[in-house]
């Protein structure tokens, strides 16, 4: 089968789109008609060589799709429904697993780390030259194969690019405030980085009830975009010690919770730096692995200061996207606000322009 698929040759270098061959799929794994992919900021990590991933790969990890055909043995879905991939495959069987934190699990080590299949193979290939995946998932491509296991069926009446804002960017801010930090309602919250995970960190709190939540930016668009997810205060960092600013607003204090959702060690460091005694910093940014932050000890001891992480959103994706959806459908979620454009595959690099620039909140790739 061909597909039209955009990948990644060289670190640095714009994405090419190319036309691939897409094998069928093998016992265990599915094969997805993706109809829309999500624009996120790890993507583009990779691109720039800042997050290494083997290539040349086809990119993309936020998606929605249809199940065209499936392998010998796969029984979790069939042909004609509509499922969101997931980029943490997971064995279901281990003390991760067992402890709702399946991101934590192994199963998934060897696909991310070589971008092949469980089987050690690709299912893509350019005139019998291998294409490797990303992340297990390829969503960049509009026809994809992935394991069984990393695939979620969700309803069909969830609009496809609404739906790939799900599998990252959604459930990565909003678990981490419910799964991970447990924000307490009456709680004060900040907010490093207004993007498409930040914004969902801030109406995570919101509908956590948290009363106070400051919304930490450069770009005054996203600011206001986190006012429209519920942000009580915003900071435009490009002009304002948020530090200082942050503690103006609690009265000296400093927040209870502080979310950063860049991944740079200054902004890692001014979360900390904002907490109250008893504070809990957490880092949902993918940083260079070669990325150090500089901290005081007395701060952990005298304060009694957390500084901590999230990945995936803490969350058991399988229980918690549909649990999020429901959310969505009965007004408790805010989804439309959150796609800023839609663009065609061809169009991608400028996608990524336009995110890099602030122009857009979070863009899909419909094909």
């Amino acid at each position: 089968m061909k597909s039209r698929a955009a990948i990644l040759f060289e670190s640095g270098k714009p994405l090419e789109i190319c036309s691939v061959d897409v094998q069928d799929p093998k016992a265990g794994e599915v094969r997805i008609e993706i109809k829309a992919a999500g624009v996120c900021h790890t993507d583009l990590s990779v691109m720039t060589g800042s997050i290494k991933a083997p290539i040349p790969a086809i990119l993309g990890h936020e998606g929605a799709g249809v199940v065209i055909d499936v392998g010998p043995g796969v029984t979790a879905v069939k042909p004609g429904d509509h499922v969101i991939p997931l980029w943490r495959l997971s064995c279901g069987e281990c003390e991760y697993c067992d402890d709702r934190r399946p991101a934590l699990c192994g199963e998934g080590t060897e696909i991310r780390s070589t971008g092949r299949l469980l089987d050690g193979t690709s299912r893509f290939s350019i005139d019998g030259k291998e294409i490797l995946h990303f992340a297990g998932v390829s969503s960049f491509s509009n026809y994809t194969v992935m394991p069984e296991g990393a695939v979620l069926k969700i309803p069909k009446e969830l609009p496809f690019e609404l739906a790939a804002l799900m599998g990252c960017s959604v459930i990565t801010g909003v678990g981490a405030v419910i799964n991970a930090a447990k924000v307490k309602r009456g709680g004060t919250v900040a907010v490093f980085g207004a993007g498409g995970v930040g914004v969902n960190v801030v109406q995570g709190a919101a509908m956590s009830g948290a009363k106070t939540i400051i919304a930490v930016d450069r770009h005054s668009s996203r600011l206001d975009d986190a006012l429209t997810f519920g942000a009580t205060h915003v900071i435009n960092a490009s002009d304002t010690d948020p530090v200082a600013e942050i503690r103006k607003l609690t009265g000296g204090l400093g927040v209870d919770y502080a979310f950063e959702a860049i991944g740079l060690s200054a902004t890692i460091q001014q979360a900390y730096n904002s907490l109250a005694k008893r504070g809990v910093a957490m880092t949902l940014g993918i940083a260079p692995a070669t990325t150090e932050v500089t901290i005081s000890p007395v701060g952990l001891v005298y304060e009694e200061r957390v500084l901590t992480g999230s990945l995936y959103g803490s969350s058991a994706p399988k229980t918690d996207i549909p649990m999020m959806i429901d959310l969505y459908t009965n007004g408790s979620l805010k989804l439309d606000e959150l796609l800023s454009r839609t663009y065609p595959i061809e169009e991608i690099n400028e996608a990524y322009d336009a995110m890099q620039s602030g122009e857009t909140l979070r863009s899909v790739i419909k094909f």
